[in-house]
């Protein structure tokens, strides 16, 4: 019998999932992404696994969809044995009560892991999310100024779920997790038994969740610690961005046996490179202007969704540049700067993913088919993915902080083994999809 993952998570999208699955892997841990909840024989087909991923779209759900979407993920790995289970949500946890909802993801698995103990870890330093005092912090693109998140200028400001209150506890009672208590970076400097000890008194309150900051990655193996301690005795529900995942990492990684691992890094591409940016965020803009390998195309987001037409003649423009052996960016925006219609958001994702998918049929038609493709923006990856056909995902190589290339597996050959970058609208640097080719 195959030992018990350690870890199990579910991505409420899939470019976060896959940044999980990279903090996995370089810790030297056996990981796959599932896109879907696996049945026995596929699970049983991936071999010994340290973690066990699937990737999801419940970050632009409705409450119910998402119960519908997390029940039997709930029950899945209950019934797989994992002492943890992490919902990963955005760095960012921009959600809202009708859109994404964490408070839902906690009602509804929550039944599934019984420990009174559910901790919610605010921040990923390595991608400039920071929590102190329970207040979060996050950086403007790679590298860039850090900001509280309500003065964020993109996150505040999200057409869907804009980020108006940067203390997490509030944030989430509004989410329906009335009372949500807080363990603060300081109280990290005691001793492990007063630490304990502390956390032991604020679970005889029963809250519904405990917010633990993460101010710096020093912190991350203290966090690990408190929640490994307590999963080995009763299995329980983890939430928060990829920290979860690196702060157990960095707990177990104590241990002298610890491996850290990378893939080499990507080869230059040998065949065109596809790329399509469905996000509007000012960081992915930076770096479209500066992919100057690419032919860059601008797609009217509004007639991709509503014009037969017009997506059928974008499609023939796309694929001809492909098959001409051109790199290929293609962008989604307004008729008109500044008239996005964030009613649409989920119709444009929707066609911007089926696009990606009839590109990459048509140029496997035409005897070529595409080896790396990259997606921007985070309901558009998930969607795509999904559409691609794909089972699952493993780890390729990090392009850059919170941008994971991941390798394809799917049945049909023309997916199966796919270069695949996914990456969220605030991740990687200028020159990211420059990077992309190698």
């Amino acid at each position: 019998m195959a030992p018990i993952p350690r870890l199990g998570w579910y991505g409420d999208d899939f470019t976060g999932a896959t940044d999980t699955l990279a903090a996995l892997a370089t810790a030297g841990r056996r990981a796959l992404l599932f896109l879907d909840v696996p049945d026995v024989a596929r699970l049983g087909n991936a071999g010994p696994l340290d973690a066990v991923g699937i990737a999801g779209a419940a970050r632009s759900m409705a409450p119910e969809a998402m119960r519908a979407e997390l029940e039997p993920v709930g029950r899945f790995f209950a019934a797989l044995g994992v002492p943890v289970l992490h919902y990963k949500c955005c760095s960012t946890f921009d959600s809202a009560p009708a859109v994404g909802s964490i408070g839902e993801a906690v009602r509804t698995l929550a039944p599934h892991f019984p420990n009174r103990f559910r901790p919610v870890v605010g921040g990923q330093p390595n991608i400039g999310r920071h929590c102190l005092f329970s207040t979060l912090f996050a950086a403007a693109g790679t590298g860039g100024t850090v900001h509280r998140i309500d003065r964020h200028p993109t996150m505040s400001v999200h057409p869907v779920t804009p980020m108006a209150e940067a203390d997490l506890r509030r944030h989430l009672a509004a989410q329906g997790l009335e009372g949500v208590a807080a363990l603060h970076y300081p109280d990290y400097g005691r001793a492990d038994a007063d630490l304990d000890a502390r956390l032991e008194r604020i679970l005889d309150e029963a809250p519904p969740a405990v917010l633990l900051d993460v101010a710096r990655s020093a912190d991350l193996a203290t966090v690990g610690r408190l929640i490994w301690s307590r999963a080995r005795r009763c299995p329980l529900l983890a939430v928060g961005p990829s920290s979860v995942a690196q702060a157990l990492a960095a707990h177990w990684d104590e241990a002298p046996s610890a491996t850290v691992r990378d893939e080499p890094p990507l080869a230059p591409a040998a065949s065109p490179v596809f790329l399509m940016a469905g996000s509007l965020s000012p960081v992915t803009r930076r770096q479209i202007e500066a992919a100057a390998s690419y032919t860059r195309i601008r797609a009217d987001a509004a007639a991709l969704c509503d014009d037969p037409g017009y997506a059928a003649s974008l499609l023939n423009e796309v694929v001809a540049a492909l098959c001409a052996g051109r790199h290929t960016l293609v962008w989604t925006a307004p008729a008109e700067p500044g008239t996005a219609d964030t009613a649409r958001a989920g119709r444009v994702a929707a066609a911007t993913a089926a696009f990606v998918v009839a590109v990459l049929r048509a140029v496997a038609l035409r005897g070529g088919p595409l080896r790396r493709i990259g997606i921007a923006g985070g309901d558009t990856s998930s969607l795509a993915v999904r559409a691609l056909g794909c089972w699952g995902l493993s780890y390729r190589c990090t392009l850059a902080p919170g941008v994971t290339v991941s390798r394809t597996h799917a049945d049909d050959p023309a997916v199966d083994g796919l270069e695949l970058m996914l990456k969220g609208g605030q991740m990687g640097g200028d020159d990211l999809f420059e990077r992309l080719l190698g």
